[in-house]
């Protein structure tokens, strides 16, 4: 009964309940909800404070930043579905701002990838060593044929030289068309035939369900506004035994890569990539941890239940 009681109680402000409606959206930091509420961010802390201690709401800190999202609570979903039946007077205001947060986050990251995309393969080097990244991705998915290869966020095509020649088909998509023309020259200069590539957004892919065998997100989820729904969309793409691999930068403290180098996240622990993949219908098959660079990356296999209950039971 508290529980409950602490629920109505959080919800019965304005401005908490607008918070809540926002976050079904996207995870937001404190400063991105104070821009779209018009409300200074020690006010909008506050009342970030009371929707996580009533269990609606979770905070997650990175950095210097303080990330909000919606809680996995048997109640959230209802809650949500009752605020979107009603006809709130400030839900197309809210909306509005909504979408400027989302350009503004989306044009310092075409501006980065615009400016450096002759130079990514080596801004990636830096971090840790690719080779051992690379070795590491084909031992996890060596135990099974590839088949049918979606590599998002493909960026120079890297991905695609690597595992095209094992898969059936290969498609590279990447929203950037200044990346698309640098892996078009590779491809072709490595003569990889059996790759295309498209452009086309990590959150609403140009394919249909069930298109893809193995589909791979390589050094991408840290760019991402939205990780659990690039996670989501990338499992739509999975056929009924198929699998994807992130390869990614396990969680740190370098808060000048927001600045730096675009990164919108400072890495991610395997509790993060976890749920995501539990919400998308997959479950975590293989974790790989590599050190030895500045950053530590980070592997995760994950794959639809059915295949993990049929691989334990042989």
């Amino acid at each position: 009964m508290k529980a409950i009681l602490d629920i109505f109680r959080a919800l019965a402000d304005p401005t908490r309940l607008r918070i809540f409606a926002l976050l079904q959206a996207m995870e937001l930091s404190v400063g991105e909800l104070a821009q779209v509420l018009g409300q200074s961010q020690p006010r909008v802390s506050r009342h970030v404070k009371i929707l996580s201690d009533a269990g609606l709401t979770v905070r997650r800190k990175e950095g210097s930043w303080v990330f909000l999202g919606l809680a996995e609570d048997a109640a959230v979903p209802p809650l949500l579905a009752l605020i979107d039946a009603q006809s709130a007077p400030w839900a197309a205001t809210d909306a509005a701002r909504l979408a400027a947060v989302r350009a503004d986050r989306a044009a310092a990251a075409e501006l980065y990838f615009a400016a450096h995309a002759e130079q990514w393969d080596a801004i990636r080097s830096l971090h840790v060593a690719e080779s051992q990244v690379e070795a590491a991705m084909a031992r996890l998915l060596g135990d099974r044929p590839i088949g049918r290869l979606v590599d998002i966020g493909t960026g120079t095509g890297r991905m695609l030289e690597l595992f095209s020649g094992a898969a059936t088909r290969a498609l590279g998509v990447d929203r950037s068309p200044e990346m698309l023309r640098l892996a078009r020259a590779k491809l072709a200069a490595g003569q990889i035939g059996n790759a295309e590539l498209r452009q086309g957004d990590l959150y609403a892919l140009p394919l249909d369900n069930g298109t893809a065998d193995t589909v791979i997100l390589h050094q991408v989820l840290h760019f991402a506004q939205q990780p659990g729904p690039a996670i989501s969309e990338a499992a739509r793409l999975l056929a009924a035994d198929g699998r994807i691999l992130i390869a990614d930068f396990a969680a740190h403290g370098r808060e000048e890569l927001r600045v730096q180098d675009a990164h919108a996240r400072l890495g991610f622990d395997d509790e993060q990539i976890g749920g995501w993949f539990r919400a998308a219908g997959l479950v975590m098959d293989r974790v790989e941890e590599l050190g030895g660079g500045e950053l530590t990356v980070k592997l995760w296999l994950g794959a639809r239940a059915g295949r993990i209950r049929e691989k334990k039971a042989a």
